[in-house]
């Protein structure tokens, strides 16, 4: 009996394979997925982003085999895409050049969605963000349970009543300003 092949076997692009042109390729780095759109010819317009270093590179077309590095690469299959096939290259191509990389607000991600959809987003920031809200929710949970079990103290107290103690002193004073006519 064959084996079954995964999802992922699936859309995986062997060395010497051909993607569909436009398909939207993705490829594993360190921490983050890194996407590209495949043009033809064995080459792949991707935003260099912070793929080379801490320095930030341009929108550009390279090798499909420089692209993927020593890496697995995908096609993620996009069927609802409002763009297809050579009006997807077209679209990548003509920013080619562009510098404007922001990891937040302009990677890789959000440049493939834009050729393939025609809006800029990156389901990978979308996750990293809603995750940092959980984790600053969860904090400030922990910090009022926290709160809750702490009593407080008169030494915290202390400086409230000595700050009412002193205005209602200034208050009544006979020198005080409100006294005198």
């Amino acid at each position: 009996m064959a084996a079954m092949e995964s999802r992922a076997d699936r859309y995986r692009v062997h060395y010497g394979d051909a993607p569909p042109l436009g398909a939207h390729m993705v490829t594993p780095r360190r921490g983050y997925l890194h996407h590209g759109i495949y043009v033809g010819g064995g080459n792949v317009v991707h935003y260099a982003g912070l793929s080379y270093g801490l320095r930030k590179g341009p929108v550009e077309e390279i090798p499909l085999n420089r692209f993927r590095g020593f890496r697995p690469v995908w096609v993620k299959p996009d069927p609802t895409a409002r763009f297809q096939g050579s009006r997807v290259v077209e679209r990548a191509r003509s920013r080619l050049g562009e510098n404007r990389y922001h990891l937040l607000t302009n990677n890789c991600e959000h440049f493939c969605e834009w050729c393939l959809y025609g809006e800029q987003r990156s389901y990978q920031v979308e996750e990293l963000l809603a995750w940092y809200r959980r984790a600053i929710g969860a904090a400030i949970d922990a910090g009022r349970q926290l709160a809750s079990l702490v009593p407080i103290t008169r030494s915290v107290q202390r400086p409230e009543r000595q700050y009412m103690r002193l205005v209602g002193q200034r208050l009544h004073s006979p020198s005080s300003p409100q006294g005198s006519n």
